[in-house]
């Protein structure tokens, strides 16, 4: 983990990992049952990435999902969908905050050749600074979708107007538990925050 974080959130980080596999793993695949039908992933969707965030450090995914996390994958020049469930998420992380929970929007790009961490510091500054965004080399994003199973095509143009068609799934990934669920487009802010704060409350309880 980077110096960048204090001792006292590793040790928050910590209680809440320690909390969160204790729970789950005495209750099972039941775990997280009263929260809408989610459960743990068997190891199918999730996984170990590498990426480079906005400030051009290279992370893992340990580094990044430090805290329940809501990973969408999109692009920055996206010209309406992504943009629209990036502040969508990121009003959900907002809400969370107001009922006493923590939780990161995360942003991967798939558009590696555009999107440098540069352009990810301006999109960031649009949209909100508690959106992590990360980006990377091809092999890099490739490794981190085919981990998520998500989809994505450049449809290439021979300029830089292309556009990039791609999955538009938000996951739910907690702190050494791993994937959880995901959201669709159609889920709103509300929702999302409702459904995160009872996954939280379920790895929290005595």
């Amino acid at each position: 983990m980077s110096k960048r974080y204090s001792y006292s959130a590793i040790f928050v980080v910590s209680g809440f990992l320690a909390a969160s596999a204790i729970y789950v793993l005495s209750k099972g695949a039941n775990a997280f049952s009263e929260c809408g039908g989610g459960q743990i992933s068997s190891g199918t969707i999730g996984g170990p990435f590498e990426l480079i965030n906005q400030d051009g450090l290279t992370v893992t995914d340990k580094e990044v999902i430090i805290r329940p996390s809501l990973l969408y994958f999109g692009y920055t020049y996206c010209p309406d969908i992504c943009p629209y469930d990036v502040a969508r998420n990121v009003e959900a992380s907002d809400l969370l905050k107001k009922w006493g929970y923590d939780a990161t929007p995360v942003f991967i790009s798939i558009d590696p050749k555009r999107d440098t961490p540069d352009v990810l510091r301006d999109f960031i500054a649009n949209m909100d600074q508690k959106l992590m965004g990360l980006t990377g080399s091809d092999a890099q994003i490739k490794a981190a979708s085919q981990a998520y199973k998500t989809y994505y095509k450049v449809n290439e143009t021979g300029d830089d107007y292309y556009l990039v068609d791609h999955s538009t799934f938000t996951y739910l990934v907690l702190p050494d538990l791993g994937f959880v669920d995901f959201f669709r487009r159609d889920d709103t802010a509300e929702q999302i925050a409702e459904k995160t704060a009872c996954f939280i409350k379920a790895t929290t309880k005595d």
